[in-house]
């Protein structure tokens, strides 16, 4: 129950108490004697995505401090719960934990991480999107142990599985209905009952592959909550946490323990839960807040395990309400000693994994970045990474399969390159998915239906050093049903080799597998004909930098808005 229903309670029972039984002994010797509340901390992160390592470039700072690295995450947590009473304590995440990750967990399947968090003291965690990027039955390995059916035991040693639980609430079996994993878990400390509802967002298939999610339903993220909180409630359970694997933003003027003009999915789905939901740890959007959202405690760690979020509860021992609630996002520094069991473990896979991750690929002259230029006003424009990105595989598909212009997804780019050598682990951390390059047809009437489907999605398509075109701010947006109907690109403006685009003519276009099944919201790819599956777009990526070397970032030329082209 929230801290207010809770003060509520006490008032109507105070009340009754009196008119039973006449004014109640209020003395400080009799108020002593009341059982003091329960003190239960709770250790929060998320959006791990396997970063053993600690991440490098802009990904391993955060508040002006390197931070991240599992051997002194495991470190940080050890003192965490030092301070705090350790029966007390209970560390959970708010999912993915995986995926997208470093070559050093993702070749392993993972399996590393999930180890490793094992090892740092983890009990519960949510499942993510990335947490169904291989598909349901693999999740489950992950969680229950056993070998991959593909690749085996690929260090050599039997994969026990998970050593803390996932839980998964509004992922649904389609065929029966049921919940894939374990909706929630109830909790005892000292005699309370603290129950974690674990979640992902409902729009899990707009963001993952067919095939991972293939067989699965996702139910909406605040009734999927409030189900299972009168569940809990029905069992005793009045402090009630979600993990929930959807978040939000606050403006850039606020710092790793504000909440400033807050915005995204998460405002609206805390606002929609039930008063006896108390405290929600929130994630995917890899920011760092702290907030209160309807008499909630609302929280994210940021990513890559550079934070983690101290909450501390106080629990009524005779009620089981939470009486306050308040939290800190801690920096995870690395000026404490590194876990030595963390250290072995990632030696271990280094081992296995041998002189693979250190072969250089391809030199850089600069440091390429994959942050987007603003376009009136916000992030929707090109990225020197992902415009390179493009770059190779159109490079990959243009003789081979005729392409004439590539396309790439933002959310594919996953790291930033430093300037100098580029070895083979790095260029995976840029591009860890193994996604297929598809080479396919589409009519220039599709191509204009496509580009004006980025400002449905709000995300832009890295193009190819051969597509130019016009944006005009003032053109009106399609909608999800007919993104077509939108007027941002300019009609005659888009060029492919600087050729302007015949609407009824047929042009061969690259992407990656995910977006020609419709990923990130770009159905209007999955019109497209004459398919053909390609190479690995890490492949392509890899013999891009070798063949281009030095390699130097892109010009932000390739997308203009009419104030830098005016209307002829």
């Amino acid at each position: 129950m929230s801290t207010t229903g809770m003060r509520r309670a006490a008032v109507g029972l105070t009340a009754l108490a009196v008119a039973a039984f006449g004014a109640v002994a209020t003395s400080p010797e009799q108020a002593d004697a009341r059982p003091k509340p329960v003190d239960v901390t709770l250790l929060a992160l998320n959006d791990f995505h396997g970063n053993l390592e600690p991440p490098t470039s802009s990904s391993g700072t955060i508040a002006g401090q390197t931070a991240g690295g599992v051997e002194y995450l495991a470190t940080h947590l050890a003192e965490m719960r030092a301070a705090a009473k350790k029966k007390n304590t209970i560390t959970v995440a708010a999912g993915d934990l995986i995926g997208a990750s470093p070559l050093l967990s993702a070749a392993f399947h993972d399996e590393p991480t999930i180890e490793a968090l094992s090892m740092a003291g983890l009990d519960y965690a949510s499942v993510g999107n990335h947490e169904f990027d291989e598909g349901a039955a693999e999740l489950l390995r992950i969680q229950n142990g056993g070998c991959h059916p593909v690749d085996g035991c690929a260090d050599g040693t039997p994969y026990r599985g998970a050593g803390f639980k996932y839980l998964s609430a509004n992922a649904f079996k389609t065929a029966t209905g049921k919940p894939l994993l374990a909706p929630y878990a109830i909790h005892k400390v000292q005699g309370v009952k603290v129950g974690f509802i674990g979640m992902t967002l409902e729009g899990t298939p707009q963001i993952v592959s067919q095939q991972g999610v293939a067989g699965l339903t996702f139910a909406d993220e605040a009734d999927t909550a409030n189900r299972y909180a009168r569940e809990l409630r029905r069992k005793g359970v009045e402090t009630i946490v979600v993990l929930l694997h959807e978040g939000g933003a606050q403006a850039s003027t606020g710092g790793i323990n504000d909440c400033v003009g807050m915005t995204g999915p998460i405002v609206d789905i805390a606002n929609r839960m039930d008063p006896s939901i108390d405290v929600v740890v929130s994630g995917h959007t890899h920011q760092a807040y702290n907030c209160d959202i309807n008499g909630k405690l609302v929280t994210s760690a940021s990513s890559f395990g550079r934070l983690v979020t101290d909450i501390d509860l106080k629990i009524d021992r005779r009620s089981g309400d939470v009486i306050s609630a308040a939290a800190n996002n801690v920096v995870v520094t690395r000026d404490v000693a590194k876990d030595p069991k963390q250290t072995a473990l990632i030696n271990h896979y280094k081992t296995v994994l041998g002189p693979v991750a250190g072969r250089q690929v391809g030199v850089t002259s600069q440091a390429i970045t994959r942050s987007q230029e603003t376009l009136f006003g916000t992030s929707l424009g090109e990225s020197p990474l992902g415009n390179l990105i493009a770059d190779a595989q159109l490079a990959a598909t243009d003789d081979e399969e005729g392409a004439v212009a590539a396309l790439m997804n933002p959310g594919g780019v996953r790291a930033d390159l430093d300037a100098g050598p580029v070895t083979y682990e790095e260029a995976f951390t840029v591009q860890p998915f193994a996604n297929n390059l598809v080479t396919l047809d589409l009519t220039g009437a599709q191509l204009y239906c496509v580009l004006e489907q980025q400002f449905v999605t709000n995300r832009t398509l890295y193009p190819s050093s051969t597509v130019g075109y016009v944006v005009d701010p003032n053109g009106t947006t399609g909608t999800v049903a007919d993104p077509c109907a939108g007027t941002r690109v300019v009609r005659g403006s888009l060029t492919l080799g600087g050729t302007a685009v015949d609407t009824a003519a047929t042009y061969r276009v690259t992407v990656n597998n995910f977006l020609a099944g419709g990923g990130d919201g770009f159905s209007a790819l999955t019109g497209g004909t004459n398919q053909v599956t390609g190479q690995i777009d890490l492949d392509a990526f890899v013999a891009y930098l070798t063949a281009q070397s030095p390699v130097s970032a892109p010009t932000l030329d390739r997308i203009r808005t009419t104030a830098e082209v005016p209307a002829a």
